[in-house]
This record gives C-alpha cells, structure tokens and sequence, in this order.
C-alpha cells in the first residue's frame, strides 16, 4: 500500500504539498506541466494508499494562549503489551498534548505539551501522568524554540 513504488511524479506532487498543502488542484497540475485531472487522479491515489496521511494546519500556540511548550519524558515501571497501550491512548487523550511518541531507550515515553503557564505544566504531571500505576517517573523539559527540519523530501 504506502510502501508500493512511487514514481517521480508521486515524488513531486508530495513535495509542492509539503512545503504548501493548501495549493489549489488547478496551481499544483500547473505548477508540475500536467492536466488538472492527471494531478487530481494522482493526489486522490497517494492519499487512498495511504502515502498522504491527512492535512493539517498547525496553530501558534502563544496565539491560543498556551506559549509555553514542554516534553514530558515517561519511564515505565513495567512493560506488559496492555499497560503500555492503554497508558499510550490516555497520554494522547490528555488536553494539551501535542504528540506523543513511544521511544526505545531510558524513556519509553516523550509527550509534548503546550501549556499557559508552569503551573499548567505541573497539572498535566501530577493530574493527568503519575497517576497511572505503570508510570515509574517522569522528567520534564522545557522547548526554547522550535524549528521545523527539512522533511522527508529534503
């Protein structure tokens, strides 16, 4: 599915729609030299096999009010298959939570968080993580700034 070939063409469309997912159908074919359909058919294809998993818009936190980002570093106190699922569908549940990603290593656990204010922070620790059973302890970590990398295409 995701993993079938993907030709040059596949490759371009995908890196006009990285750098700008909100380019029109009609810019995106004239853009690449092809028919509007050609481009239509092609980005309905990458996105039924899965290769385009969704298009978001990301939103400035400090816009929102919450302009103090964390990663909150999980340790578990065991592993059991089950725990671990539940405990990574509570973390993506908890209000705030940007992503969070279930890591080899020390942590099992980073959650990024976007917060109003260190107490906010705190909150989500002691309310929403240390309660669960498996968490052994937690670590957190305040972001600076932020910067987007250069991408899969890059």
């Amino acid at each position: 599915m995701a993993n079938a070939q993907l030709d040059e063409l596949d490759l371009e469309i995908l890196a006009v729609l990285t750098r700008d997912a909100t380019v029109t159908n009609k810019a995106l074919a004239h853009r690449l030299g092809i028919a509007e359909s050609t481009c239509a058919h092609r980005v309905r294809a990458l996105r039924d096999r899965g290769v385009i998993r969704d298009t978001r818009i990301r939103v400035d936190g400090a816009a929102l009010g919450l302009p103090l980002q964390a990663i909150i570093k999980v340790r578990l106190a065991n592993h059991t298959g089950p725990k671990v699922t539940a405990l990574f569908d509570a973390l993506a549940d908890i209000p705030r939570v940007l992503q969070v990603f279930h890591v080899a290593g020390v942590d099992d656990f980073l959650v990024l968080v976007a917060v109003p204010d260190a107490t906010a922070l705190r909150d989500i620790v002691l309310e929403h993580i240390t309660i669960h059973p498996v968490v052994r302890a937690t670590e957190t970590q305040l972001v600076f700034e932020l910067r987007d990398g250069r991408g899969l295409l890059g």
